[in-house]
This record gives structure tokens, sequence and C-alpha cells, in this order.
């Protein structure tokens, strides 16, 4: 979906070099932080445009629907932009409660205890049974 021309409100964000910007989705309800994803101008207008977060893979090269493969898509209601303009926050509604491709609630599931990564959330879903 190419950007129109007329969205003077993306040009106010500090993009980085490569023309991406990071982005934080966040539960609507409980404020627990679910993913961190970027996004260039492309894929930030049209998640304003379609209420579904969409984000730039950097691996891939590609605009990516969060939930384009399990499902598990993110309905957005709300959007912040920090102080510094360099960082956009979603509020979102995570659909099936699972935003992690391990099949957790939340990527941040690696917690630091006595010098240690312990792995904090269980699994949902076996991401066997969410990816084919």
């Amino acid at each position: 979906m190419p950007v129109p021309a007329n969205t003077s409100w993306l040009d106010e964000i500090n993009w980085n070099s490569d023309g991406l910007v990071p982005a934080v989705a966040q539960d609507v309800n409980s404020g627990k932080v679910l993913t961190l994803a970027w996004m260039d101008r492309e894929a930030l207008y049209m998640t304003v445009q379609k209420g579904q977060a969409v984000y730039w893979s950097r691996s891939k090269k590609r605009l990516w629907r969060k939930g384009e493969e399990s499902g598990h898509t993110q309905e957005v209601q709300e959007i912040y932009l920090d102080c510094d303009k360099d960082t956009i926050v979603l509020k979102v509604i995570q659909a099936g409660g699972i935003a992690c491709h391990t099949g957790r609630q939340s990527c941040f599931f690696h917690r630091l205890e006595n010098n240690r990564w312990i792995e904090s959330e269980p699994v949902i879903k076996d991401p066997g049974d969410i990816y084919s």
C-alpha cells in the first residue's frame, strides 16, 4: 500500500538510518510488553489504516502482518510516539493470547535470576501446532 504524500505525521518520526523505528507491542489491558519489532513508513501507515499491526521484517526484508501465518494478530487500540520521536508503542489486543513464535504470551520470557537466564513463562501452544 503506497503511502500518500499528505502524511506529515510520518515526517515527525525520527527514523533510523535504515528508515526504521522500533515498535513495542503492549497488551492494552494488562500493560504487559508482548514484543519488539520494527516498522518502516509503509508498515506504520498500513497499521493505522487497517487497525492491525504490520511490521518490517529485517530478516525477510519485507513487510509482515503480525499473525499472517499463526493467526495471532494484534488489533491496535492506541499508538504512542516517545518524547524523542524515535520509538513507537502500540497498545494492542493480542489474538489467541500468544505474541511469541515460541508459543508464549510474550517474547520477553527470559528472566535474569542469580546470574542465569531462566524461562519464566510457559509455552501456551506448541509452535509445531501453530506453524506448518
